[in-house]
């Protein structure tokens, strides 16, 4: 499928210094009324489970529990016809636009927070998920499947932090069954931009750009569809660690090594909270 969208330099030129980037729309109507469908057919059957593809983000994940904050690593692997779409064809221009022509698709995931309860995510840079041992240059895009507001949860943005360094995070509440991070430290959340959208519209941030998403307040579903995209890694030797990671003892862990899964964070090999 072809682009259908080109960055203007001016919105090159705020990324790189803002660290993310708002866009009105990057499909058609059309294509994100057929993502809703899809996206809500593998929430309900909660496709991945088994492999620790499906877990609760920012809850114990235990069995017969709501979970707070649900989520799908890879979800096309569970619904192909969630891949050659225009979405994916216009943030892969995007990505090679801001990274390089070297730039590929990495990986997506779905995070879905339900009405009235959906959780937080809190405060984090997506690369302090990831492999400490390699650099990485890479986005995620992140597009709503219904309208994005402060009351449901948008996109909330630290401008100037993707030149920060990863800070210290920890598992939500500090509870290291959570699989979800939360910055150690307060944010100085009077910094933090808002980005509401319409549906099909998205949000383009770096690894390290600090963002956070507020509880679903409102009456309806929640439904954040994101798409990863990078330039090839490079190691690092400075032995660098994220010692939130290792101390995590998580039910969806659990389950993926029983499973025999490999399955990578999106982002690390191809993140995993917005």
């Amino acid at each position: 499928m072809q682009p259908t969208i080109i960055l203007t330099q001016k919105q090159i030129d705020f990324f790189h210094q803002n660290g993310y980037l708002c866009l009105g729309a990057i499909t058609t109507p059309e294509e994100v009324e057929r993502l809703r469908g899809v996206y809500d057919r593998i929430f309900e059957r909660r496709a991945g489970r088994e492999e620790g593809n499906q877990f609760d983000l920012a809850g114990s994940d235990e069995e017969g529990k709501e979970a707070a904050l649900p989520q799908i690593l890879g979800p096309r692997k569970y619904a192909p016809e969630l891949a050659d779409t225009l979405y994916e064809a216009n943030g892969l221009a995007i990505a090679r636009q801001l990274l390089g022509p070297g730039a590929v698709f990495t990986g997506d995931h779905a995070i879905f927070k339900p009405a009235g309860s959906g959780a937080a995510t809190p405060w984090h840079q997506d690369e302090a998920y990831w492999d400490p041992n390699l650099n990485y240059r890479s986005i995620s895009i992140w597009m709503p499947l219904q309208e994005a507001t402060l009351e449901n949860g948008c996109m909330q943005f630290l401008p100037g932090s993707q030149d920060w360094e990863i800070v210290p995070h920890r598992s939500i509440g500090g509870d290291t069954r959570v699989h979800g991070l939360e910055t150690v430290e307060p944010v100085d959340e009077s910094r933090a931009v808002a980005c509401p959208l319409p549906p099909g519209g998205a949000t383009i941030h770096g690894s390290r750009t600090m963002h956070y998403t507020s509880a679903n307040r409102s009456s309806v579903p929640r439904r954040a569809y994101i798409l990863g995209f990078g330039a090839p890694t490079t190691p690092r030797a400075d032995g660098r660690r994220f010692p939130w990671n290792e101390a995590k003892r998580t039910a969806r862990e659990e389950r993926r090594r029983a499973a025999g899964s490999s399955d990578a964070e999106p982002g690390v090999s191809v993140k995993a909270a917005m």
